[in-house]
C-alpha cells in the first residue's frame, strides 16, 4: 500500500483549504477535494480537531464516487479511517470528499489517502466557470435534514449540498467557493427581537479575508484564522446573500437601517478590493425582505463610489408555509430548489453563460 499526502498536484481543492503539518484542513461549508482515481483499494484517513471529545456539533462529511454519496459520517473520533474502495480488479472513478457542516463549530483534516501500490490519482479537471457564494444559514443548508420546526441547530442535520448555493453551482457546472456562517450578518448577527443589543460578534466582513473562522483548533492553534490567499481562487462572479440576520436587529429602526446600508456598501467595497475582476450579484429574501430598500441603496452607492457597473441585485420571494419549513423555520428543500433556479437564471442572464 502507498500513503498519499494531499497537494494541488494530486487533488483539486474545493473551496478554501489549508495545509498544515501535511494535513489538509477543511472548515467552511462545501470545502473539500476532488480527484480521479484508478486502483483496487482506497482508504481515507481523517484528523479531528481538539474538541472532538467534548463537542456535540461534530463535523459532518460526505464522500462521493462518481457523484453517488457512498459515505455520510459525523467525525466523532480523533483519527477515523474509512475504506471506500476495496475491489479485486481496478476501477476508474471520480472521488469527492466534502465538509457538509459549517465552520464555526468544528474543523476536520484529511491526513492522507491509503491506496494500493499500483493506484493512480490525479486532480479532477477545472470547470469552465468559477463562482463564490457569501452568506449565512441559508447558504450553509441549516437544518435541511430535519423537517421538525421545533428543533434547533445541529451540524448533524446541516447539509450544504442541499442548499441553494451548492445547487446553483451544480446547475452552472462551475467550480465554487462558499463562505457562510449561520446567524451572521453585515451590521449585526442574529439578535433576539426582545433586546436592543446589537450582535457584533457574528459578522461576516471581519472573517471574509480569512481562510475560515472556527472555534475548532488543532494542538491549541486556530489554524483557519489565517489570511486567505485570494489568488488561489479567482471567481468570475460573487453571489452575496446577507441581510437576513441583520433584520432581526434593524427591524423598523431607520437609524439602524442607515448604518446597515453603510456597512453593506463597505463590505461590497472590500469584496471588490479582494476580487477586482468579479461581477457581484446581491441576493436577498426567502426568510425576510424588509431590508430590500437598504440593499438597493447600498448597491447604488457602490456603483457611484467604485465607478463599476458590474453589480446587480436579485430579491427572492419570501418562503411560505405551503412550501414547507425545516429547523427554526429555515427554508425547505423545495424553497432551496426554487431559489437555485432563480439565481441560476439571473447568472446566465448577466454573465451570458
Amino acid at each position: 500500500m502507498q500513503s498519499i499526502k494531499l497537494n494541488e498536484k494530486i487533488v483539486k481543492h474545493l473551496g478554501r483549504t489549508l495545509t498544515q503539518d501535511d494535513i489538509l484542513w477543511l472548515s467552511l461549508s462545501g470545502s473539500g477535494i476532488e480527484f480521479l482515481y484508478t486502483g483496487t483499494y482506497l482508504e481515507i484517513c481523517l484528523q479531528g480537531d481538539d474538541h472532538i471529545d467534548a463537542s456535540t456539533d461534530h463535523t459532518r462529511i460526505a464522500v462521493y464516487i462518481d457523484d453517488k454519496r457512498v459515505l455520510d459520517e459525523m467525525v466523532k473520533s480523533s483519527q477515523p479511517r474509512y475504506t471506500i474502495i476495496d475491489e479485486q480488479t481496478p476501477v476508474t472513478c471520480a472521488v469527492r470528499i466534502l465538509k457538509l457542516s459549517e465552520a464555526p463549530m468544528s474543523i476536520v483534516g484529511i491526513r492522507e489517502l491509503i491506496a494500493d501500490d499500483n493506484a493512480k490519482i490525479s486532480p479532477a479537471p477545472a470547470k469552465t466557470h468559477r463562482v463564490e457564494f457569501i452568506g449565512d444559514s441559508i447558504t450553509c443548508g441549516y437544518g435541511t435534514d430535519d423537517t421538525d420546526m421545533a428543533h434547533t441547530f445541529s451540524t448533524s442535520t446541516e447539509d450544504v449540498t442541499k442548499a441553494y448555493a451548492y445547487r446553483t453551482a451544480q446547475m452552472l457546472d462551475a467550480d465554487y467557493s462558499i463562505v457562510s456562517y449561520s446567524g451572521y450578518g453585515v451590521y449585526s448577527g442574529f439578535t433576539d427581537e426582545t433586546t436592543d443589543i446589537r450582535n457584533t460578534s457574528e459578522l461576516v466582513p471581519p472573517y471574509y479575508p480569512l481562510t475560515g473562522f472556527s472555534r475548532g483548533t488543532y494542538k491549541g492553534t486556530a489554524l483557519t484564522m489565517t489570511d486567505w490567499d485570494f489568488r488561489r481562487f479567482e471567481p468570475e462572479l460573487i453571489v452575496l446573500n446577507l441581510g437576513t440576520n441583520d433584520q432581526s436587529y434593524c427591524r423598523n429602526h431607520s437609524d439602524r437601517q442607515a448604518v446597515f446600508t453603510s456597512c453593506y456598501h463597505d463590505f461590497l467595497t472590500l469584496i471588490h478590493a479582494k476580487n477586482p475582476n468579479a461581477y457581484i450579484l446581491c441576493v436577498y429574501g426567502i426568510m425576510n425582505n424588509e431590508l430590500i430598500p437598504c440593499i438597493e441603496d447600498a448597491v447604488d452607492r457602490y456603483r457611484q463610489s467604485s465607478g463599476s457597473e458590474r453589480i446587480s441585485s436579485l430579491f427572492l420571494p419570501t418562503q411560505t408555509e405551503a412550501d414547507g419549513y425545516v429547523v427554526d423555520f429555515h427554508p425547505s428543500l423545495y424553497t432551496h430548489e426554487q431559489a437555485a433556479s432563480a439565481v441560476f437564471a439571473r447568472i446566465c442572464e448577466i454573465m451570458r453563460w
